[in-house]
């Protein structure tokens, strides 16, 4: 409001200098043309009616300022014949007249003393103060009678320019502060109207960092359609967020019961050790390698898991990946040959481009090997398929797939087995299948690349997971 206030008064005092300034420039400039007129025209009465003689020459001058009473037109004549005396329609400025009966002598002489300087020539423009008259503007010009240097002149009181420039002002001034109260209030009503929004945004805000993600913002019709996009950006943020908490919140859930599992085995394997109920509190050689493989095994498995959430809690951070020229023939080739060697499986190289993309090569490899590993759990030895192939697309892309021949994925499950902790076959161990983290990394690792991960049918009969990354 006081910067709208601020600007319409910037605004209504720079409009009043300039109309008071112009009203009074042209006001003066009609003056100025005026008189001009008036006083060339006297000079004219004056040679063309006057015998060559000064005393003639007041005589006219005399009677023509006699024809155009001051008080009629406002409009002062004057000539001035040095030697010979003066001739106006106001002679008592001039002083060859008595005043009007309504002043003292005393005053009536200092307005005469005051006066005096009426009765000196000043050819061209000039503005002085009379007496009973005000600021005059005068224009006096020069001509000769019998010889000798004469002058003629008029003059009109400066009074209309100010009485003018008075009605500006006052005008200006009842402008002004009916300007400013409605600008104002105008101000406040679209400040109101604007921030109402806003401070709804901000209340619901201040719900959701209280603890409460339900509430969203919901704004009335004709909001403009900037507040508009921000609520929706709000919104959808909100979603995002609500998403997330509850993905976050299962998250934790599905990794305590994922941790309690390992624990609960360690500890019960140390109480074998410590005895538990047996009476002697001795174990067979037997009995002690048992709980070894047992303690070594759950012991793997929770760094397994440790190591897993580390890499997906790091999946978002700037330096999770470290991309270098990664050339995918040699990548594909060195993995699939070292995986031989882990599992008892038909390891197959098909379709094999040469292909080189900016990627991180060891992140890269853990993607693939993790698929690796799902395909190797979801398949029987010896004859069960892992293949590779990787093939330049048309759209700027690089697809490596990874197949096999087992049981597959149902089409309606093949959107959460990206899940973190998700498996499809419930009934299976999770020494035997994992936490479930490994393909969740998988599309972790995609995306870090901007790139995508999806599954599908393989030829074979199995499921087919297909890692596009983009060649740019």
């Amino acid at each position: 409001m006081l910067l709208v206030a601020a600007v319409v008064a910037v605004v209504l005092g720079a409009t009043f200098a300039f109309v008071y300034q112009s009203t009074g420039s042209q006001l003066e400039a009609q003056i100025d043309r005026s008189i001009r007129s008036s006083a060339i025209q006297m000079r004219d009465e004056i040679l063309e009616h006057s015998k060559p003689s000064l005393r003639a020459a007041l005589a006219n001058a005399r009677s023509f300022a006699g024809s155009q009473p001051y008080r009629n037109s406002a409009l002062l004549l004057f000539a001035l014949i040095p030697g010979v005396g003066a001739a106006s329609n106001h002679p008592e400025l001039f002083g060859t007249e008595a005043g009007d009966g309504h002043e003292t002598h005393a005053k009536q002489r200092s307005e005469n003393a005051s006066d005096g300087g009426l009765t000196h020539p000043h050819p061209g423009y000039q503005t002085t103060l009379a007496a009973d008259t005000g600021r005059v503007r005068l224009y006096e010009v020069a001509f000769s009678v019998d010889g000798h240097r004469t002058y003629a002149g008029a003059g009109e009181t400066l009074a209309t320019v100010a009485h003018a420039q008075q009605i500006v002002r006052g005008s200006f001034e009842l402008a002004g502060v009916i300007g400013l109260i409605t600008a104002m209030i105008a101000a406040y009503l679209m400040g109101a109207r604007v921030t109402a929004p806003i401070r709804r945004s901000a209340e619901v805000a201040a719900r959701i960092d209280a603890g409460e993600l339900s509430p969203r913002i919901h704004l009335p019709t004709g909001t403009s359609h900037e507040l508009e996009a921000l609520a929706d950006a709000l919104n959808h943020m909100l979603d995002r967020l609500s998403t997330a908490f509850a993905a976050q919140r299962e998250f934790v859930a599905d990794a305590s019961h994922e941790l309690r599992t390992p624990l609960t085995v360690l500890r019960g394997q140390i109480d074998v050790l410590t005895g538990g109920d047996r009476d002697d509190g001795s174990l067979s050689a037997a009995e002690l390698e048992r709980v070894q493989h047992l303690m070594e095994a759950e012991i793997a498995r929770l760094t397994r898991l440790v190591d897993d959430l580390l890499v997906l809690a790091q999946s978002d951070r700037i330096d999770f990946l470290h991309p270098t020229d990664v050339a995918l023939e040699e990548l594909v080739t060195e993995l699939w040959d070292g995986l031989s060697l882990i599992a008892e499986r038909n390891f197959e190289i098909g379709q094999l481009e040469p292909v080189t993309v900016r990627a991180d090569p060891d992140r890269l490899a853990q993607a693939l090997r993790n698929l690796a590993r799902n395909a190797i759990t979801h398949t029987q030895p010896p004859d069960g398929l892992v293949r590779v192939d990787v093939v330049r697309r048309r759209a700027g892309t690089v697809r490596i797939t990874v197949s096999d021949n087992g049981p597959g994925i149902p089409p309606e499950l093949r959107l959460r087995v990206f899940e973190r902790f998700y498996r499809t076959d419930k009934a299976r161990s999770r020494a035997a299948g994992g936490a479930g983290l490994g393909l969740a990394i998988v599309q972790a690792i995609s995306e870090a690349h901007h790139g995508s991960v999806h599954v599908t049918d393989s030829a074979a009969g199995g499921a087919a997971f297909a890692i596009d990354l983009p060649l740019d």
